[in-house]
């Protein structure tokens, strides 16, 4: 078998990545994972966050998702994402907008439940930011 796995990251908008790589780190919903050569089949919801992609010749690569699905397969790594793009196009300002108006409805919530699932939201929303700050350069200047 060839050295690391065949990696798609796929969008409703277009094919972003189609290459062999050594290795990609997923913000699966559970935390992130690693996928290198020869993973075991394994297949999870994605969170919003930042895939890592180490390409064949050791450099890293960053791409944003918004959520979505991965399918880990002996054939390699697919993401179906909701939306994905290259660090270099994620939007600061779009997620400090959400978070904005969480805490618009948040302060309107008429239940418990209801103020709970917003602040869970807005933390979401907030570690994303604090991500994309140690990502460093792209991330990190929108």
């Amino acid at each position: 078998m060839a050295e690391g796995t065949k990696l798609e990251i796929v969008s409703p908008e277009r094919l972003l990545l189609s290459e062999q790589v050594r290795s990609v780190t997923v913000p699966g919903a559970e935390g992130y994972f690693t996928v290198l050569g020869e993973h075991a089949p394994y297949m999870t919801t994605l969170r919003a966050g930042f895939i890592t992609v180490v390409d064949t010749q050791g450099i890293s690569h960053v791409y944003y998702v918004s959520g979505g699905f991965s399918d880990v397969t002996p054939d390699g790594l697919t993401i179906l994402a909701e939306d994905a793009k290259p660090i270099a196009e994620f939007d600061r300002a779009h997620i400090e907008g959400l978070i904005a108006s969480g805490l618009t409805a948040q302060e309107a919530a008429t239940t418990a439940e209801e103020e709970s699932r917003l602040q869970h939201e807005i933390d979401t929303w907030r570690n994303l930011l604090l991500e994309a700050g140690s990502t460093g350069s792209a991330a990190a200047a929108h």
